[in-house]
Parts: structure tokens; sequence; C-alpha cells
């Protein structure tokens, strides 16, 4: 049935006030005057209008985490990196949204995944005042944005259903960050840690921390290894240059700073040593095409299927480091889609450690390894998780290894932003996103 084309519906006035009319003019400059204006102008920087008319929800993300200069950590367009509708897709398909929309709790989740510091209420569980006291806040500072979710029906009866303040951690999420949460492989990471664990650990006999390490790790999802792909930092071939702005090195290094704090954890020496003594090893040609096949995904920012690898080949470059001339292993790949063919160029991840308080490091601890990602998966575990080790001291250990208590404040906010995205990710694959918005996430 055909339906008629609609321009634009006018709000009913009074009560509304249009933006560009002489009273919304004036209310404009009292408000900058007054200096509750603040929050304006880096979303004015970044507004967007909806690429289609059930995306409100992505679009308000959308132009927030851009405001808050939230690093996307993948391309959006050409070299840059960009928050855009199409990429917010991890915790609900663009296909469902573009026909139903997007729930708060859903929203909620896909915040807390880019990266964002994200507090949720519901006005059954808060008061016009509770609220009021937040729009104030958001207005007179840059650091803080609301977003709410309302119905307007009769425009005179604004019904105020939930609301959001998001803002910007300490830094941004560069340990495990990954926009990946969509993959099958990180959903059933998320499954096993949170269900499987708590169980193994509590019904099997466990002596040791090493006897923790092995029951967990023995039992991991087969896909764990394309987990890890999906982790290590995946380039195309033009941007494997030297020639890095000082942005962009900087951001390198805060990423080799974080795994240098992983490095330096007791929990992290256990790690390696029961990895070395099991011979955790991965097959690099099959690797090497994995590897090249999801981060041709992750570049163009599709999930289809369709991507095989016609060829690789593994490489050693040379540079000069700290250290005189340094080696680094290159996996070379290309990766072909409907016929049309993407060389994708892999650095070799790496365990090993840069000397403790060292000003430099060698390019091989830039990257994570699986040593480095089972070891923060591990801290960022609730610490519920241990409850089940029959063993006191032996339980009292392991809450202390998985202890983020000592870390900086960059380590301490990066292993709660993964705590926090693994309880999301859980209760949205339960569809429980929305039962309670204010539940801790710990």
């Amino acid at each position: 049935m055909a339906v008629a084309s609609l321009y634009r519906r006018s709000l009913t006035s009074p009560p509304a006030i249009d933006f560009s009319s002489t009273d919304g003019k004036n209310i404009f400059k009292e408000a900058v005057q007054k200096g509750t204006m603040e929050g304006y102008f880096s979303l004015i920087s970044y507004f967007q209008t909806l690429s289609e008319p059930a995306f409100s929800g992505l679009a308000s993300l959308s132009v927030v985490l851009n405001a808050l200069s939230i690093d996307s950590d993948r391309k959006w367009k050409g070299s840059w990196r960009w928050f855009d509708e199409s990429m917010l897709d991890c915790c609900e398909t663009l296909e469902i949204v573009k026909e139903k929309g997007i729930s708060f709790g859903k929203l909620v989740c896909l915040a807390h995944c880019s990266g964002a510091k994200v507090e949720a209420f519901r006005t059954s569980h808060s008061t016009i005042d509770d609220f009021r006291k937040f729009v104030v806040a958001c207005s007179i500072s840059e650091k803080c944005h609301m977003i709410s979710s309302y119905d307007r029906g009769v425009f005179k009866q604004v019904l105020l259903e939930e609301f959001m303040l998001i803002s910007r951690l300490h830094k941004d999420p560069g340990l495990l960050y990954t926009l990946s949460c969509k993959d099958e492989s990180w959903i059933s990471i998320v499954k096993y840690l949170k269900e499987d664990v708590p169980r193994l650990v509590s019904s099997q006999h466990v002596d040791t921390v090493e006897r923790i390490l092995s029951v967990v790790f023995k039992s991991l999802p087969s896909n764990f290894n394309t987990f890890i792909k999906w982790v290590a930092e995946i380039r195309r071939t033009e941007d494997a240059k030297p020639n890095l702005s000082a942005e962009e090195e900087s951001r390198q290094k805060l990423k080799r700073d974080e795994l240098t704090q992983v490095h330096e954890t007791e929990l992290f020496e256990h790690v390696s040593k029961f990895l070395t003594s099991v011979g955790y090893e991965e097959n690099l040609s099959f690797a090497a095409a994995t590897a090249c096949c999801q981060g041709a995904k992750v570049l163009s920012g599709c999930s289809s299927n369709e991507y095989y690898c016609r060829e690789t080949s593994v490489k050693c470059i040379k540079g000069h480091g700290p250290s005189g001339v340094e080696e680094a292993t290159v996996i070379a790949g290309v990766v072909v889609r409907d016929g049309s063919e993407q060389e994708v160029d892999l650095l070799v991840p790496s365990t090993q450690p840069v000397s403790k308080g060292s000003e430099y490091y060698s390019p091989e601890s830039k990257y994570p390894s699986g040593s480095d990602a089972f070891t923060a998966l591990l801290m960022a575990l609730p610490p519920q998780t241990w409850f089940g080790i029959k063993d006191q001291a032996l339980q009292t250990k392991m809450k202390k290894l998985v202890s983020v208590g000592t870390f900086s404040t960059m380590h301490h906010e990066e292993v709660s932003h993964l705590r926090r995205q693994l309880i999301m990710l859980k209760r949205c694959q339960e569809n429980k996103e929305d039962e309670d918005l204010t539940a801790p996430l710990s």
C-alpha cells in the first residue's frame, strides 16, 4: 500500500520554540551568557542527520562519541578513524535497527562497547530533580553529554522514559578494545568466561595457579585464536609506513605502555610460563590466512563471509630502532571478495616483554599476543568468578593476582572497561539489557 510522502511536521508552538525563531535566538544568547551552553559547541561541531528514519539512537550516539573525541580504533572511510551509524552494530544488527529501531538498553551497551563511560537511568528509579541536575551538569561541561529516550506522542505530553550520561574515560581503551563484539569468536568467549569458567574452577580439583590456568585454557572455545586475530593490529599495506603523525605515535605509545603494564604483572608471568609449558603455538600459514581475511573485514566494515585468502607470504623487515637495526616479521596477504583484491599486512604478535622501566619498546611488543589477551581476560572477570575455588588460600591468591586495585589509573580503566563490556554483551545475549540499567557492571 502506497504511503503519502511527508516533507516535515510542525511541532506544536507553544510549548515548542523554533530554535531559529526570535525567541529561540534570545534563549540561546541568554544561555551562552550564563555559561550553560558549553556542551553545545562540541556537539554541533559533529552534528549529523539520520541516514535512516529509525537510526535516531545510532545517530545520537555517533555524534556524542565524536564530540567526546573517542577514537573508534577502526577506519570509517579512506584513512580516517571516525564513528558513523554504520559502525555501531555490535549489539544489534543494522538490519533490525533499520526496521525496528534500537532499544535503550542496547544503545547503552553500544556506548559501553564503543569506549565511553556510561551512566544509565530509568525515570522510575530517579526523580525530576535528578534529571534537571544532570541536564545542568552536561550543559556547563564539554566532557559529558546526555542522550534521552522519550515518547512525545502529542507533543504537549512528553513522557521521558530513560536517559544516560556519556563521558570519556581517562584514555581510549587500547589493549583489547575491539568493535568485533558481533564476531562469533568474541561472543562465544564471553559466554565461556561468564558461565563456564566459574563452574570449571569450582567443580574440578584445583590446587595451584597453574592448575587453574590449565583448566581454563584447555576448555577455551576452539575459535580463541580467531579472536586473537581480531585483537591484533591489522593494517593495509599502505598504512605500514614509518611516517606516523605525532598524534598517532602518542596513541601507539599508549598501547605499548599498556602492554608493558600487563607484562609486569605476576599473573602474566604465570600465564606466559604455563603457555610455554604446553607448547602453545599457532600454525603460521593458517593464522596468516585467517588474520588477513579478518583484517579485510575490519578495514572494509563488512561482515560478509565471502572473503578468501588467495596468497600469503612471510617476510622479515628491517628498520632503525633505539638499539640499531631491528627486525620484525610481517605476514603479507591478498584477500579476494567479489573479484576485488585487497592487500593486507599483519605484524606478527609476540609475547616478548620490554625491559622494565625502559623508554623504548621493540616492534614485537607493540601488539597483543595470546598471552596478553588471556591475561587481560582473566583480569576482567568479576571477583565472584573465583569464589568456587575450595582451597581458601588459593582462592585468596587468585583474587589477588587478578586484582586491579594496585594498578595505575590507565590500566585500571582498561580492565574495568573490558569487564563492563563482558557483562553488557552477556546481558544482550540473554536479552536482559533493558531489565536493570543501573545494575552494577562488576
